[in-house]
């Protein structure tokens, strides 16, 4: 038989505590670490939601423990408590014993009252002095694996008594089974929530395939169908042929994309990493973004040490330095200023600074999920929302990270950082 810790305090602050547990608006989950409690200032009733299972423990707890009254309420549910009820009077409780559950959260195990009108913390509250008139509370918290209390299983009697040691357990048995119930609960939750994620995101992978796939093949297809027809001169015949190449090429790309975000996500991607030059890296994709910038007036500044070793597959890392240069390019207005410099400090960076159009701000994370696109990106130009998700992969494969910050109407700075290679064997 424990009791709860500060034995000393009064009901009313116990009251407050807890109305700062059951009402603030802070929703705790078995993953979460602790944290403070905010109280909303005018906090609506939650909504009581009877689950039969919760209820069927509650009736073999109070037949268990021979009590009229048991309750299982589970707190931290945001605008719902999970609760199970066995007894009459017990649509009260949760307003008004109050100062039961505090204490038993506080003290962390099983909590014992035999008489609520001997204890000074309880004997004023409104559930000992009406209704439906507590003499007698037995409570074990409900303790998650990160250690948060998630709710209290409790009974009640109308009269003095105490629990045999048999029925200890049987309560605390039964506490165990509610809270990996609960639990249980909150796992369907979530994966309700992924799959409706995945779902979204299988119709926006959908959507976005058939518009890329669709519109080079359509293209193909109508040149082709003019090639076929004939009458065609040799140099309008050669510049249709060189379309049809140009979007064959684009299909296989994007083929290509596809199958390396499969790998990737898989895990099976080929990776083979070796001392490079990181500096000769990052000057041939410079050196293929450098048309294109030329084209849109763009200045294409690189500012690097004559070589740097780095432990890096230079194939992969040059894809995603390819992607990130064509996204400064590509979003950046004409004749904006594009900065590339590699440094060592001692790790490897490697920062892409551009003046363009920027991210809106709570969008920057979501670059890296798998094909999304912000608003702004898919009014401007068409694509896949595959370019910086496989960048972060592949730069996650080697072992760095990458950071992007940015500000709407004033460019991006995007941070590839790689760890320092290791050292080179000594010479036997």
């Amino acid at each position: 038989m424990t009791e709860a810790r500060d034995p000393a305090e009064g009901a009313e602050h116990l009251r407050e505590e807890d109305r700062k547990r059951l009402g603030g608006s802070r929703v705790v989950t078995d993953d979460q670490g602790p944290g403070e409690w905010r109280e909303a200032a005018s906090p609506p009733a939650p909504t009581v939601l009877m689950e039969p299972d919760f209820s069927a423990l509650a009736t073999s707890a109070a037949l268990a423990c021979e009590t009229p009254i048991a309750l299982v309420s589970v707190i931290g549910t945001g605008d719902r408590r999970l609760t199970g009820r066995a007894g009459a009077g017990t649509e009260a409780l949760d307003e008004h014993a109050l100062s039961f559950f505090p204490c038993t959260v506080q003290g962390r195990e099983l909590l014992e009252v035999p008489d609520a009108r001997d204890d000074p913390r309880f004997r004023d509250d409104p559930a000992v002095t009406g209704e439906p008139g507590v003499r007698f509370y037995a409570g074990v918290p409900m303790i998650g694996r990160s250690g948060n209390v998630l709710g209290v299983f409790c009974v009640m009697d109308h009269r003095p008594r105490r629990l045999s040691d048999e029925q200890h357990r049987i309560l605390r048995s039964l506490t165990a089974v509610a809270t990996v119930l609960l639990k249980t609960y909150r796992y369907a939750r979530k994966s309700d929530q992924i799959i409706h994620g995945l779902q979204d995101l299988k119709d926006q992978f959908l959507r976005t395939v058939n518009h890329e796939l669709r519109t080079p093949l359509t293209s193909i297809r109508g040149y082709l169908q003019l090639v076929r027809e004939g009458g065609l001169d040799e140099a309008t015949e050669h510049r249709f042929l060189q379309v049809i190449e140009r979007n064959s090429e684009h299909i296989l790309g994007l083929i290509d994309e596809l199958l390396l975000m499969s790998s990737l996500n898989a895990r099976t991607a080929v990776f083979t990493p070796e001392r490079i030059d990181l500096v000769a890296v990052v000057r041939r994709a410079v050196g293929d973004a450098a048309a294109e910038a030329e084209r849109r007036g763009h200045t294409l500044r690189l500012e690097a040490p004559p070589s740097m070793t780095a432990w890096a597959d230079a194939r992969r890392l040059q894809h995603a330095l390819d992607h990130l240069l064509e996204n400064a390019v590509k979003y950046t207005p004409d004749g904006g200023t594009i900065e590339v410099t590699v440094t060592a400090d001692p790790a490897r960076r490697i920062r892409i600074r551009d003046t363009g159009i920027g991210i809106p701000p709570g969008e920057v994370e979501r670059v890296f999920e798998d094909f999304y696109r912000t608003q702004q990106a898919e009014e401007l130009t068409g694509g896949t929302g595959m370019g910086l998700p496989l960048v972060d992969k592949i730069i996650q494969l080697h072992g760095g990270s990458i950071r992007i910050d940015s500000e709407p109407g004033k460019g991006t700075s995007v941070r590839v950082t790689l760890p320092v290679p290791p050292s080179a064997p000594s010479p036997d």
